[in-house]
């Protein structure tokens, strides 16, 4: 587990950097460490080093992983493709997901949400090269799904998350994402989270604006290695 720490100390490092270059203070950038097929104990290494915040993709993997380091500070995020089916689950244990993509999954996070929880932080998935195999709403359609959410009071919307295209440059379609939320708020729609970049483009995201950065490979190494 000593590999982690030192692959965090250079994320941390170059993420830092990466703001510093854009004239923002490092702690605008969160780190979001994706440890989907990734053990408990990676995830309790990570924690010892200074992380705190962690995604998974797979609710079926998630949960025992959270009873496990249950002791732990840890803020969960989902960031994943969300099933109708899984919305309970992510509802209860989670405190942020990054996927919403159609009100009905919306509607149903915010009919499951604990009445005891804070209201869950959603983002809206933007397929920005409207890529079959990809999940997200079409950058046309977020102003009327955010409108929708934002009157779910179990919710708090709070931005937007992308899987750039592969076509073109990251850096393009990131700058695209930014400038999708600021055509928002000047209708009134202001939102304070852009979570985009992974491992290989976290720095063009933060250039962009990104103020999360998922990371999985550069912190733990290949997926259930």
């Amino acid at each position: 587990m000593t590999e982690i720490t030192d692959h965090l100390a250079d994320i941390v490092e170059r993420v830092a950097r990466a703001a510093q270059r854009s004239k923002r203070s490092p702690t605008s950038v969160t780190i979001v460490a994706v440890s989907k097929q990734q053990p408990s104990s990676a995830i309790i290494a990570a924690h010892r080093a200074g992380i705190t915040n962690f995604g998974e993709s797979y609710v079926q993997e998630a949960t025992p992983k959270m009873d496990a380091v249950g002791d732990l500070a840890v803020t969960w995020h989902f960031v994943g493709k969300l099933q109708a089916n899984k919305t309970r689950q992510v509802a209860e244990r989670f405190d942020w997901v990054h996927t919403v993509d159609r009100l009905r999954i919306a509607e149903r996070l915010n009919e499951q949400r604990p009445a005891s929880a804070a209201p869950l932080n959603v983002l809206i998935q933007v397929n920005q090269g409207d890529e079959a195999q990809k999940s997200g709403v079409a950058p046309t359609d977020v102003a009327p799904l955010a409108r929708a959410i934002a009157k779910l009071p179990r919710l708090k919307l709070r931005g937007l998350m992308t899987l750039p295209p592969q076509s073109g440059a990251p850096s393009a379609w990131f700058a695209e994402l930014a400038a999708l939320r600021a055509r928002l708020a000047s209708d009134g729609i202001v939102l304070d989270t852009l979570s985009m970049g992974m491992s290989a483009d976290f720095a063009e995201a933060i250039a962009a604006g990104a103020t999360m950065v998922r990371i999985g490979t550069a912190i733990f190494g290949r997926r259930g290695a």
